[in-house]
């Protein structure tokens, strides 16, 4: 299935493209690779939520917040390629995860995002990962992820 429609049928509207919050761009493409710049969990130019996963955000919420971020970077890939069909594959993720210092639960809170993507990308959504602990992340947010993605020509 398209990934487009599956969005739709799963009642997603990508969002417009997350204005950066510094000095750099959202993706830049390297041959067929596009390197999305760090995504934060914004919806409706929020965060979803602030603050350290394990004492002030629950897993849920932060795996919450992880999807959202997904959906931010296939935003940035529609924008960048016009079409999410010209996505061959996701090839990596690095998700950033504000931590309390005896929080060990970052892979579950990644797997929001990496769930999202199977579901949306079907096996072109399979992706190497790492799932790092952070002491804070920009705006207090919870989560911060970076995406890569092999694209058509």
């Amino acid at each position: 299935m398209d990934p487009e429609e599956k969005l739709a049928g799963l009642g997603i509207t990508l969002p417009d493209l997350p204005k950066p919050l510094g000095a750099y761009v959202p993706c830049v493409q390297s041959g067929n690779l596009l390197f999305i710049s760090g995504m934060l969990p914004l919806k409706d130019g929020k965060l979803m939520c602030t603050g350290k996963a394990g004492p002030e955000v629950s897993v849920e919420d932060a795996q919450a917040c992880a999807r959202q971020s997904a959906i931010n970077a296939l935003a940035v890939v529609k924008a960048h390629c016009g079409s999410l069909l010209k996505i061959r594959r996701c090839v990596k993720l690095n998700g950033f995860i504000a931590s309390a210092p005896d929080f060990t639960d970052q892979p579950k809170v990644l797997n929001g995002a990496s769930e999202f993507l199977l579901e949306v990308l079907g096996e072109k959504g399979l992706h190497a990962r790492a799932a790092i602990g952070a002491a804070v992340l920009p705006l207090n947010a919870t989560v911060e992820i970076d995406f890569i993605f092999e694209i058509e020509d």
